[in-house]
């Protein structure tokens, strides 16, 4: 399951659970909620084991001697091996076999960073289980990176207009570029705008998509075609999908303006 519907539907964890997916932050936010629900803070010093698995002498071992170790005063012991991507094909079959024994009460969580569908060898973790496992994907797509997005303004204090949150959903960057992008952007104040964005951005690649789209809507066919043929002169295999793409999303805001009850022109 996606990260965020791991953290709404709080799903029951048993013996075994993945992290898996491509993005480091949502990993690590995803290894505090399993920690947050399996043992109070002032549990873990005695019951909770965070191995960096590339780093370990022997990660079969040391996980392994881990795992089944009596917890003190709490109700489980937990381990955390981090990056195992990282890890050679040897000692991953070795934690592989300490994930297949993990003794019942206890909780073996594995960072494995390889999108889910993604064929390597040796096989991912998150395939190997199935669903003998908890499974938390953290690769992002567009209705991630828009709650990630409303989640960062929300912290910062800070708003948005509508279309600079559907450019930075709908993009390809990482939820890393994005968040600094939006720390920065909060530091002016007020509410950020597209140019804001498209001036200080390192996470919209190219903001031209965005821009025919906005002269559309906005009734600017001139412009709009202008920018249409000057992305085909530069790309004619690749310019209609992010122009299809910025125009939906554009589409997506009137909707949502006409609407009772909708929200404000960006």
């Amino acid at each position: 399951m996606k990260y965020y519907e791991f953290l709404d539907k709080q799903p029951k964890i048993d013996g075994l659970v993945i992290v898996e997916g491509e993005d480091p932050i949502l990993a690590q936010r995803a290894l505090d909620a399993v920690l947050d629900r399996l043992l109070p803070e002032d549990m873990r010093a005695l019951n909770c084991d965070v191995i960096d698995g590339p780093e370990a002498e022997s990660i079969g071992r040391a996980a392994g001697d881990a795992i089944n170790a009596m917890p003190f005063l709490a109700e489980r012991r937990v381990v955390v091996v981090r990056n195992c991507q990282r890890l050679r094909a040897q000692p991953r079959r070795d934690l592989w076999a300490v994930a297949e024994n993990v003794p019942a009460g206890n909780t073996l969580v594995l960072e494995d960073l390889f999108p889910p569908a993604k064929k390597t060898k040796p096989e991912p973790y998150g395939q190997l289980a199935g669903r003998k496992a908890l499974r938390i994907d953290t690769t992002p797509n567009a209705d991630v990176r828009e709650r990630f997005v409303r989640e960062t303004l929300e912290r910062l204090g800070a708003k948005a207009q509508p279309r600079v949150i559907a450019m930075l959903s709908d993009g390809e960057s990482d939820l890393g570029a994005i968040q600094n992008d939006l720390e920065k952007l909060a530091l002016g104040g007020g509410t950020i705008t597209v140019a804001d964005l498209e001036r200080e951005s390192l996470s919209v690649e190219d903001p031209k998509a965005w821009q025919y789209a906005a002269a559309v809507v906005e009734g600017r066919p001139d412009d709009a075609l202008a920018i249409a043929f000057d992305l085909f002169a530069n790309d004619p295999r690749g310019a209609a999908i992010p122009l299809a793409s910025a125009l939906a999303g554009e589409f997506a805001l009137l909707w949502e303006l006409a609407r009772p009850g909708g929200g404000d022109l960006p």
